[in-house]
């Protein structure tokens, strides 16, 4: 018997197609009604009857998020110094550390997200992290205080002579262990932040849409304030005043932010967790292959054949058009005799589905290739931290006769760079691309995320070009510390692209994480992209050591050896550079294939009540989302 055949039909518990032309089932009246009493039980705002945080609770959400980030960017913005210059660890080993912690501190968001958004909720998710982060803080810390838990200290000239002792298993391993406690930390704060601020606004009133767009506004402003300290203040008391003390800022900075975020407690609203989300994906997948022999009616013939029932609470913000993309998925919801009780609920979840789990499916499934992409663009980035503090560190970095640039704060440079950019390319370029491509952004998300990709292969070549005339000046004019006469301001062109390339590529990406995920898995889709930075790592971490010791002969060193005199760094950076460029390739492939995610229009009378609550609906309309 056809799948046809075998649909079942109800009167008022029964759901039509979800079509591409209006993007929503026919409910009956009696059943709209029903609906709406249940939407307002079902709601997935905590039901204590407080209205929206909003601003009010902005003060201690960006407070904490100001000490937090304050705390962690002030702990490991010249950490690559403090592993080099205090543990006396090689640079390809310091490398390492620092890649492999950022890879894991940027994977373990998406078990945080799994987590906050099906069992806990983001602000215990939150809560709990920052304890664990404070505890890390200050286990890194304590590694700078205590003299048994960090090697002797050692002069310039005997480490320029291989001459310090090494830190040992015992130093490294109180140093990883904070280091660990800090990814967990991560794991929980990275993915919620911005959701659980959204989360204080209505997002179906004008004013809760104001106040979400002021929110990202302020939030990177604050980000870029916080980069900035970070990059010069405390870099500079570390790398000339004192580790201990400038360890000992942040900690205390992170105990400020969590005095700040629990203050606000009362105020916040709490979004309850939705549940489910990896296993409804996994069933529609079990689903779609228990279906995978049957064959789907032709689009007119598609009326009533899924099984699709009103979504409750805030995922009727999240509801999907259908799509004929990835059309074997479609199977997954398609309605068999004796799946559907007579109620209108499923017999079994993993035979049965609702088209609107399916097209969540398409989502991922539209996003996983551009995410692979983004990956190795990703990779430029990871060595701005590592190698080109190297550079810098051989380079004449006076500013006059009595101030020496700490290597750890050209990232200024950086930032400045972005703080210039972002408002001209906003009220400037933006706008005059408008008039020119019609488009609401100027351009679309994945044209300035390839474009951010060129920026990012530009940088290298520009660190390259800068090197080769860095070491042959260096060589040329020997000194006992292999410092190159020849200012550290000449890494600034390479600095410059790279800040270019982030402004395109990681906001861009952001923002299409963001929209091209359901609203009720923005935590999952914000650590999707913390992912790309955790993969990038990794790949980082091994074409360093392929490098390290593949290009060692006996007649010369290798590449990336510890006197960067007599490596070959701007050959690794050429390495880079073409990676990009086959991945910039890859990227065009999949980005001319890709269908951005749709969205259903919600009407006037869908209202987001003071209690977090939604009223009533009918059906709203399909509209296309770039």
């Amino acid at each position: 018997m056809s799948a046809k055949g075998k649909k079942l039909s109800f009167s008022h518990s029964s759901w039509s197609l979800l079509c591409c032309r209006n993007g929503i089932s026919a409910t009956s009246a009696p059943d709209t009604h029903k609906n709406s009493d249940e939407l307002s039980k079902n709601s997935s705002r905590s039901g204590d009857n407080k209205k929206p945080g909003g601003w009010k609770a902005m003060p201690y959400i960006l407070g904490n998020e100001t000490f937090e980030r304050l705390a962690a960017f002030g702990l490991f913005a010249n950490f690559m110094v403090y592993l080099t210059r205090e543990f006396h660890l090689d640079q390809v080993y310091a490398s390492n550390i620092l890649n492999l912690w950022s890879g894991v501190t940027n994977f373990f968001p998406l078990i945080g997200a799994f987590i906050s958004d099906a069992y806990v909720g983001r602000f215990r998710t939150i809560a709990f992290c920052s304890f664990s982060t404070l505890l890390g803080m200050v286990m890194v810390s304590l590694t700078a205080w205590l003299p048994k838990l960090h090697p002797p200290s050692c002069s310039p000239d005997q480490q320029a002579l291989n001459q310090c002792v090494r830190a040992s298993t015992r130093h490294l391993g109180v140093l990883l262990s904070g280091l660990c406690l800090l990814s967990v930390g991560s794991a929980g704060i990275r993915p919620c932040s911005i959701p659980f601020g959204v989360d204080q606004f209505d997002p179906t009133t004008d004013e809760g849409k104001k106040g979400i767009n002021s929110f990202f506004n302020w939030y990177y402003t604050t980000f870029t304030v916080v980069l900035l300290i970070t990059q010069t203040v405390v870099v500079y008391i570390q790398d000339s005043v004192s580790w201990k003390i400038g360890f000992a800022i942040p900690t205390l900075c992170m105990l400020s932010s969590i005095i700040m975020f629990f203050v606000g407690t009362r105020i916040y609203v709490h979004v309850k967790p939705e549940g489910r989300i990896f296993s409804s994906i996994a069933q529609v997948l079990v689903a779609a292959y228990r279906k995978r022999k049957l064959d789907l009616p032709t689009d007119k013939q598609l009326d009533g054949l899924f099984y699709d029932p009103p979504l409750v609470g805030f995922r009727l913000l999240s509801k999907l058009p259908f799509t004929n993309q990835f059309r074997a998925l479609n199977k997954a919801a398609v309605m068999m005799e004796g799946e559907v009780n007579p109620d209108g609920s499923r017999v079994n979840k993993w035979k049965l589905v609702s088209i609107q789990e399916v097209e969540e499916v398409k989502c991922l499934a539209r996003v996983f290739p551009i995410w692979a992409a983004g990956i190795l663009g990703f990779t430029s980035m990871a060595q701005q931290g590592t190698f080109t503090v190297s550079q810098a560190m051989k380079m004449d970095r006076h500013l006059g006769p009595n101030f020496q640039i700490p290597a750890g704060s050209l990232g200024v440079i950086s930032f400045v760079t972005i703080g210039v950019w972002v408002p001209f390319y906003d009220r400037i370029m933006v706008p005059a691309l408008r008039r020119v491509t019609k488009h609401e952004g100027g351009i679309t998300l994945l044209q300035r995320i390839g474009i951010g990709m060129v920026f990012s292969i530009l940088s290298m070549v520009a660190a390259a070009l800068v090197e080769k005339v860095r070491r042959d000046t260096a060589n040329a004019n020997p000194t006992p510390l292999g410092i190159a006469p020849m200012s550290v301001l000449w890494l600034v062109p390479q600095l410059v692209l790279m800040r270019l390339s982030e402004a395109f590529n990681v906001i861009g990406q952001i923002e299409f994480f963001n929209r091209q995920f359901p609203e009720h898995m923005r935590s999952i889709g914000n650590s999707l992209f913390s992912c790309s930075f955790a993969v990038a790592n990794y790949v980082s971490t091994i074409i360093v050591n392929v490098v390290h010791h593949s290009t060692r002969k006996s007649s010369h060193p290798d590449w990336l050896t510890n006197d960067i005199n007599s490596g070959r760094l701007d050959y690794f950076y050429y390495l880079v550079a073409g990676i990009g460029v086959l991945n910039f390739l890859y990227f065009l492939f999949v980005a001319q294939r890709y269908h951005y995610k749709g969205i259903v229009a919600l009407p006037q009378d869908v209202e987001l009540g003071s209690k977090g609550e939604l009223g009533h609906f009918t059906a709203p309309k399909c509209e296309d989302s770039t």
